[in-house]
């Protein structure tokens, strides 16, 4: 005898809007609503600078580029790309965000491992001395003279050393080689390795998520940074970076003309800029020129971000 069966109906799909309450549903709405108001208000300065660098400079500078770019051109770019000693000074930011982002996260990655080991003769109070400097500043002018003394004025080392060591940086790696399991170092330890060879076998595998966050603070940081530039290359126009010379050039945008009428014939490049372009042309090209590379770079480190970012928020 057989028992014939119902057969099995695959349950639909419900969404979960469908089984809120009303209430719950009007929350979700403006909920929506408010972050997408964020959402635009984030990307629309980036939005509108693009715009308004493609678009007709004359329309950019009476400010009617609004929302979609009108008679797109790409000249302002390709002015930019004559300037003299444009060129070399991206190298040297690229050199510079390269180098001083590898050496901060190596430097915070072992100094927040090494505050981790209590074989570390008086770590507690090398770490509250190295944490003590996020709170107390000599301030600039000190800080000139010292690097002066150093002998890192006019050099390209100025720009590294100076940010290597950031202890907001060796906090978070401290913070996350605590929560690294501790029999992982032992069993290595055990089998005879040493402080180096446990740091960079096991460790630097298992923190990577900290170091690719840390990589993204130290090359923004690093990229964006121009005040450096200002203080110490007085005579090294050669290690000017991107960054200054666009700023130059952003501040000198309205009186730019009047400051071509005086130079001689050998910058012939820049009178041609200043005759063809706008002050606004200028500052939103090189405003692109500036975001684009660290936003073309981020999504690559984004997966990392928030798991890295959160490390220690939560205890227990």
């Amino acid at each position: 005898m057989t028992v014939k069966t119902a057969p099995v109906r695959a349950k639909k799909h419900v969404n979960p809007m469908n089984r809120q309450s009303p209430g719950d549903k009007v929350i979700s709405v403006i909920t929506y609503l408010v972050y997408a108001c964020f959402a635009f208000v984030c990307a629309y300065p980036f939005y509108y600078i693009i715009i308004n660098s493609i678009s007709s400079n004359t329309l950019s500078e009476r400010g009617k580029v609004l929302f979609w770019p009108m008679e797109i051109h790409f000249k302002n770019y390709s002015r930019m790309s004559t300037i003299p000693g444009l060129l070399d000074a991206a190298k040297i930011s690229v050199l510079r965000t390269a180098v001083g982002t590898v050496l901060t996260v190596l430097i915070a990655a072992f100094l927040g491992y090494m505050f981790t080991r209590e074989t570390l003769w008086k770590r507690r109070l090398w770490f509250r001395f190295v944490a003590v400097t996020m709170y107390f500043n000599a301030g600039i002018i000190p800080w000139v003279l010292c690097m002066r003394n150093l002998g890192l004025a006019n050099n390209f080392w100025g720009y590294i050393f100076p940010m290597v060591v950031q202890p907001f940086y060796i906090i978070l790696c401290k913070t996350y080689c605590e929560s690294v399991p501790r029999e992982l170092q032992e069993a290595a330890e055990i089998d005879g390795a040493g402080t180096l060879k446990v740091f960079f076998r096991i460790m630097i595998p298992v923190i990577k998520p900290i170091l690719a966050t840390i990589a993204i603070f130290a090359a923004v940081n690093q990229w964006n940074s121009f005040q450096d530039n200002l203080l110490l290359m007085t005579n090294r126009p050669d290690l000017d970076t991107l960054q200054y010379k666009l700023y130059q050039y952003i501040t000198q945008a309205n009186s730019l003309k009047a400051l071509v009428s005086n130079t001689t014939n050998s910058n012939a490049v820049m009178a041609s800029l200043a005759t063809a372009a706008t002050a606004t042309s200028i500052r939103m090209s090189v405003t692109v020129v500036v975001v684009l590379p660290i936003m073309m770079i981020y999504p690559f480190f984004q997966r990392f971000f928030t798991k890295g970012i959160m490390i220690g928020a939560v205890k227990g």
